[in-house]
């Protein structure tokens, strides 16, 4: 579990296949900031991008870690197939802060950002979520973009799809990656943890 509140800014500097063709996945080699991974061991699951994975190895001295990441994760996910930065955020400890919301660390589809401007002081962030995660956008609800823990501002459907808008302030530009979108990016998003059951609950027959 984890909360979207990114811990950390990391770097993917290499991406190497773990096999002859596209059923295979692929090594990335992950560069985190000096001191990230002190309390890290082999086995520890680091989301990237909001996309939960497992530490395959690690070099504190230089420092850096890698993750598999299968065929199908790549194909699911945007942003981890290639050198670039990425968000970090390790797994929930029972004695922290929950200062986000509920996170899993599974990606529930890919949006494509549809505008993003200065607001004042701010910037306003629209994505386009396809057609079948709308129903779990709300405003004012909660929403993962990228691994990082947001609050809905407007949301408007159409048959395309969900449009939704967020509101970043500098603190959120300036600790993530999210700066780096501009129109046309894809995003890794995760809806709600609670609304999903609710919608199970509602949807169950019997």
């Amino acid at each position: 579990m984890f909360t979207g509140i990114i811990s950390g800014l990391g770097r993917i500097t290499d991406v190497q296949p773990l096999g002859p063709d596209g059923s295979h996945g692929k090594r990335l080699r992950i560069e985190p900031p000096a001191g990230y991974l002190d309390d890290v061991e082999l086995g520890d699951s680091i989301a990237l991008n909001g996309a939960c994975m497992t530490v395959t190895g690690f070099d504190r001295a230089t420092p850096c870690f890698t993750i598999d990441i299968s065929a199908e994760s790549l194909r699911l996910t945007a942003g981890l197939d290639q050198p670039g930065r990425v968000n970090l955020e390790k797994a929930l400890r029972a004695n922290d802060r929950l200062g986000g919301h509920l996170v899993s660390g599974h990606v529930d589809g890919l949006g494509t950002v549809t505008h993003f401007a200065p607001v004042g002081e701010s910037w306003e962030l629209r994505i386009q979520a396809p057609k079948e995660l709308g129903r779990f956008l709300a405003y004012k609800g909660s929403i993962t973009v990228n691994g990082v823990s947001l609050t809905v501002n407007r949301v408007a459907d159409s048959d395309a799809g969900c449009e939704f808008s967020i509101n970043l302030i500098p603190h959120t530009i300036q600790e993530t990656t999210l700066g780096d979108l501009k129109p046309g990016s894809g995003v890794n998003l995760e809806i709600d943890l609670i609304a999903r059951y609710v919608e199970r609950m509602l949807s169950a027959k019997g």
